[in-house]
């Protein structure tokens, strides 16, 4: 039976994926605590009192940096604390509301960085309602763990990949490859709450770098395009009917 594998949430963009046993999914909004964040890599010219969508080369971001999947992150929500670590050791923390706890995690990144750096980092919170994720319309991200596994098999001819290499929301197990990518504009029902799919995720560079090491260690887009001759992998979705999702949770499409 298809359900429901594991969540996920990325508080900051381009940093570590958090699991989390459960999620409360609101019609129209994204996944809590996803994209809360971003880290500017120089000036950006995003406007918090007038946000609009920025192509994601204007944060750090693992498409060209991958030393960040190095750092392991932890957001605390009440708090709203970051948590930074290297080899298990906390090397920056800070409260994201507090202009001192802000300058904290961009001094730690201004000097991990370095020569990366095209200017200035700066911590950019999301005002109400947006949300710094790739594309415009990608409220809840959900990914099929076969279609990794085929990936990972007729293409680089491994087991398996992480999940997590994708940055999704939501994984899913108990369906047929690529099975997803009929799906575009019907619904899925996940437990109790419905979505509209919107559209496929075409994949990027970031997807090559193993989340365990931060080493890119396969040409992901290029060995998707030649095996299956499209860079997709997963589809975004937009939340129609509220509710609390846990993994173990049916999926239904509709």
């Amino acid at each position: 039976m298809p359900q429901i594998l594991s969540l996920y949430r990325h508080p900051v963009k381009g940093l570590s994926p958090e699991e989390v046993t459960q999620a409360r999914l609101e019609a129209g909004a994204y996944f809590p605590a996803d994209r809360l964040y971003a880290l500017e890599n120089g000036p950006s010219g995003f406007d918090p009192a007038a946000p609009v969508h920025q192509p994601k080369i204007k944060f750090l971001m693992l498409m060209r940096h991958e030393k960040l999947a190095r750092l392991t992150t932890r957001y605390e929500d009440a708090a709203h604390r970051l948590e930074i670590r290297q080899e298990g050791h906390v090397t920056a923390s800070g409260d994201l509301r507090e202009v001192a706890g802000r300058a904290a995690i961009e001094r730690f990144f201004e000097n991990y960085m370095g020569d990366a750096l095209l200017g200035p980092v700066r911590l950019l919170t999301s005002p109400p309602g947006f949300r710094f994720t790739d594309s415009r319309s990608g409220f809840v991200s959900i990914l099929n763990r076969t279609t990794i596994d085929t990936i990972a098999r007729e293409a680089f001819g491994k087991e398996t990949l992480d999940p997590r290499r994708f940055r999704g929301n939501v994984v899913v197990e108990g369906l047929d490859a690529f099975v997803e990518n009929e799906w575009i504009d019907r619904k899925i029902r996940l437990g109790e709450v419905e979505l509209e799919v919107v559209k496929r995720i075409r994949r990027c560079a970031a997807t090559g770098v193993d989340p365990r090491t931060g080493i890119r260690d396969v040409e992901m887009v290029e060995g998707i395009m030649r095996r299956f001759g499209h860079p997709d992998c997963g589809i975004y979705a937009r939340v129609t009917r509220g509710g609390v999702i846990r993994p173990g949770d049916q999926l239904e499409a509709l």
